[in-house]
């Protein structure tokens, strides 16, 4: 179990201009739920677990996030459209109307950490509106002990309020929503939305920014587990491409399944305490350490109960984005405490809907870093408003809506640890096998997990280049042969079974990653620009 204690140390809200508080400080998870279901925010499901409806935003709005463009961050953030400028003195106002809104509430805080390596740890205070909110906050955060808590110092501050609304023409936010780092007043402010990942991800932002600028430490949006013998994994991918599945293993202990750090001490920590994952078509079948952790403690997001209680983990009615928090400790197999060493393989994960890329390949580093810096996915028909046939989604670096730096310093500071180490890297396609979304069907999961056991096993790495076939458009070395994989299953072409709609798609594809790279070259070297596709359709 967890090695958290309720505390009974008070705090006051005025140092942060909140007034007339009912502060309930660090209650337990089992309060939070209570209360939630006596405030009518969320019901029991037929385990015990809480059920909760995010509202208006049922994901992330990469839109609305906002940085303050300060003395720390003016010269170093990469701004855009990803990383958008706040004013330092608007941000001033917008946080006074939050707090005055806060004021003369019953508000929840929580004092935790965020980073497994005592070397890295960030203390956080965590002020929420509601209180699932604030429980949201003790199952992803690290959980302090009592005598942490005693003389516990807040670095940065979390002010969390779904209820305000902003008004874009006073308060320079594009809608009522926003969520808003300040670097030096080492706030992050949210606003307008019950979407529980802007509060991790606010976090996750703001040590993307501190450890490579001041502590010298890649950052990474992955997952990572080790073996028996101590061998570290780790798993980048954005939303939906196998993160967490592919690295709860019962075979393997878990270290994290999102958010990570790679020291030049030579390990790698959790930045987190706990799981945010996806459940849409969840089973006991498929993902059984998920299915289990899902229990009295967890917190299942926009799902749809029937009479008795019980989770449709099919039903999308809500949202694509069906989501379940938990605390790590739900999970059986998990390294204690969250770090590991040097990695041995690292799985680049890819939900290819076009289904032209192989199941696995092996990548120099030169491919490494160009497809790190590429960060492919596909979004496919459905998901999105005028989504009708699959789309290329690019994200730099698996994860740049919470990258603040250009993309091109994470990818060096990586490129220079797995040159270090000696790692092995691998793309992995979780995508569609046998044509397109829609024509094709998507990777068998047992078959995926059977590649990846391959690399961790070493049966894959026995292999010389004899063994493998250097794809004719995308360059990567896929194996010919795998464990428990038929042979034919390791190359897309051969599924088609219809060689000139195969090139096409594949030269569609390997067109939209060079295109997409155009604002990266000026910034890559000619190594890394060779690791992509070289040849553009005919």
């Amino acid at each position: 179990m967890a090695n958290y204690t309720q505390t009974t140390k008070t705090i006051s809200l005025e140092p942060y201009g909140i007034k007339n508080a009912q502060v309930n400080y660090q209650l337990s998870p089992e309060e939070l739920q209570e209360v939630t279901i006596e405030n009518g925010q969320g019901v029991e499901t037929a385990n015990g677990t809480l059920a909760v409806n995010t509202g208006e935003f049922t994901g992330r709005s990469p839109k609305d996030r906002f940085i303050v463009k300060d003395a720390i961050t003016e010269d170093k953030v990469w701004w855009g459209n990803i990383n958008i400028p706040f004013d330092s003195d608007q941000f001033q106002k917008l946080y006074d109307k939050v707090v005055d809104y806060l004021s003369g509430k019953e508000i929840f805080v929580r004092d935790a950490y965020a980073c497994a390596d005592p070397n890295y740890k960030l203390n956080i205070r965590v002020i929420n509106e509601y209180p699932w909110s604030n429980m949201f906050a003790y199952n992803m955060f690290l959980r302090p002990d009592e005598t942490e808590l005693e003389d516990f110092s807040p670095e940065w501050t979390v002010v969390n309020a779904p209820g305000f609304m902003a008004n874009p023409e006073v308060d320079g936010t594009r809608q009522h929503n926003f969520a808003i780092l300040d670097f030096t007043r080492k706030i992050a402010l949210i606003g307008g939305t019950g979407y529980t990942g802007e509060i991790k991800k606010g976090i996750f932002s703001a040590l993307n920014f501190i450890l490579p600028v001041f502590k010298n430490t890649l950052p990474m949006h992955c997952s990572a587990n080790v073996g028996k013998d101590g061998d570290t994994a780790i798993f980048f991918g954005l939303s939906g491409t196998g993160k967490t599945t592919l690295s709860t293993d019962p075979n393997r202990s878990l270290i994290g399944d999102d958010e990570h750090g790679w020291t030049n001490e030579n390990t790698v920590f959790n930045f987190e305490g706990g799981c945010y994952a996806k459940v849409i078509n969840l089973s006991q079948e498929n993902e059984p350490e998920i299915f289990q952790a899902i229990k009295k403690g967890a917190i299942l997001e926009n799902v749809i109960l029937d009479s008795n209680g019980e989770v449709d983990y099919e039903d999308t009615s809500i949202t694509q984005n069906t989501r379940v928090s938990y605390p790590i400790y739900h999970i059986e197999n998990i390294k204690k405490p969250s770090i590991g060493e040097n990695p041995k393989n690292i799985f680049f994960l890819t939900a290819d809907a076009f289904g032209v890329l192989p199941p696995i390949s092996k990548l120099t580093p030169a491919q490494a870093a160009y497809h790190f810096i590429s960060g492919y996915t596909a979004k496919v028909a459905g998901t999105e408003a005028g989504v009708v046939e699959p789309q290329p989604s690019f994200s730099a670096c698996f994860g740049a809506p919470f990258m603040p730096l250009h993309p091109t310093k994470y990818a060096e500071m990586l490129s220079k640890k797995m040159k270090e180490a000696g790692v092995n890297v691998w793309l992995v396609n979780t995508g569609w096998t046998g044509g397109p979304y829609g024509v094709g069907t998507r990777m068998k999961l047992k078959y995926t997990r059977a590649m990846i056991n391959a690399v961790l096993n070493g049966d894959l790495g026995l292999y010389n280049y004899d063994d493998y076939h250097i794809h004719s458009v995308f360059g990567v070395a896929q194996p010919r042969h795998c464990p428990g994989v038929p042979s034919e299953v390791l190359s897309p072409r051969t599924t088609w079974n219809n060689d000139k709609a195969y090139y096409t798609t594949a030269f569609k594809l390997s067109n939209a990653f060079r295109e997409n790279f155009k604002k990266f070259e000026s910034f890559a070297s000619e190594e890394i620009r060779r690791g992509g596709p070289q040849r553009y359709s005919f």
